[in-house]
């Protein structure tokens, strides 16, 4: 199978099966009950709602482009790749089995299929990135993002965990978070102070330095944050939405406003990506090119040199 067909395929397969998941869950029919309090339910069905209504169309005009065999496809792909599987397994291994009804275990085929198809879609983007030249970045853009991944590493670690570990391990724990669902909790804990923190740090070090090693990671850091942004604002709002006592419109605008300035950040880029240029130049491989000049029609020294250089 073509390595960009592989991709395109997986990309589809995750896309339908993150609906299908978000339409069977407590943001759609009810159908999968996890074994979690109320409260993360309403974080879950945040998720959900990100997952139906921006990962999955998002997989879907990726697959497209890897259909047509687009530069850019591969590195798209690898941000709802890393997404996938940090967010599927959370949902198989935060459940507090044995102490909360639910049917969740009866959907582990479902769920498990999406956290391998993310690492199938991983595995394939990364094999076409071998042979695909990324565009060119300066060294102050560079340092910038490098920059901008620290401190999304710092506010992981301050922002978002640091209280509530610390709150976790005191005598008297009063996080409801902790309190209602502490397998989830600690799940959380372990993958984003074990995997998402340790990465950015690595790559926005490896950025601020000038690495070449760190721009194919910059953009799956960046795109699987951006999906991960997304899915925190979804769980503000239905946390709003239902009177959930963590959470607060002031913590939803908060953290829509976040999302949007990754995005604009995630705009930049991206956008070179999808450049004509860039695109003429780098889906085509050496053998391609050689292909291509052993069927061009015979023309004078001039034409020649100008040919080359346009290439």
């Amino acid at each position: 199978m073509q390595p960009h067909r592989q991709l395109s395929m997986g990309l589809i397969a995750l896309g339908a099966g993150a609906a299908l998941t978000a339409l069977l869950g407590p943001f759609g029919t009810g159908t999968l009950h996890y074994r979690t309090s109320e409260l993360a339910l309403n974080q879950i069905r945040g998720g959900d709602a990100a997952a139906l209504l921006v990962l999955a169309p998002l997989c879907t005009v990726v697959a497209v482009l890897a259909l047509r065999r687009h530069p850019a496809a591969p590195v798209l792909a690898l941000g709802p790749a890393v997404y996938a599987v940090y967010m599927y397994s959370q949902l198989i291994l935060g459940n507090e089995y044995g102490q909360v009804p639910g049917n969740v275990e009866r959907f582990f085929p479902l769920l498990l299929s999406l956290v391998l198809t993310g690492a199938w879609v991983g595995v394939s983007a990364t094999r076409l990135l071998r042979t695909t030249r990324l565009p060119a970045t300066t060294a102050r853009f560079d340092r910038v993002t490098g920059g901008v991944l620290l401190v999304l590493a710092a506010y992981v670690v301050l922002g978002i965990h640091l209280g509530s570990y610390l709150d976790a391990v005191s005598a008297s724990p009063s996080d409801p978070q902790y309190l209602g669902a502490p397998t989830a909790f600690w799940v959380v804990k372990l993958w984003d102070l074990g995997a998402v923190v340790p990465a950015a740090v690595v790559v926005g070090v490896g950025l601020l330095r000038g690495r070449a090693w760190a721009k194919a990671p910059m953009y799956a850091i960046i795109g699987g944050y951006l999906l991960l942004a997304c899915s925190v604002a979804g769980m503000a709002w239905a946390m709003y939405a239902a009177d959930d006592p963590g959470g607060s419109l002031a913590q939803a605008l908060t953290v829509s406003a976040f999302v949007g300035a990754l995005l604009a950040a995630a705009l930049r880029l991206y956008r070179p990506l999808l450049r004509g240029p860039w695109v003429s130049v780098a889906t085509r491989s050496s053998s391609d090119r050689s292909s291509d000049r052993s069927s061009d029609p015979p023309m004078d020294g001039h034409r020649a040199m100008v040919s080359r250089a346009s290439r």
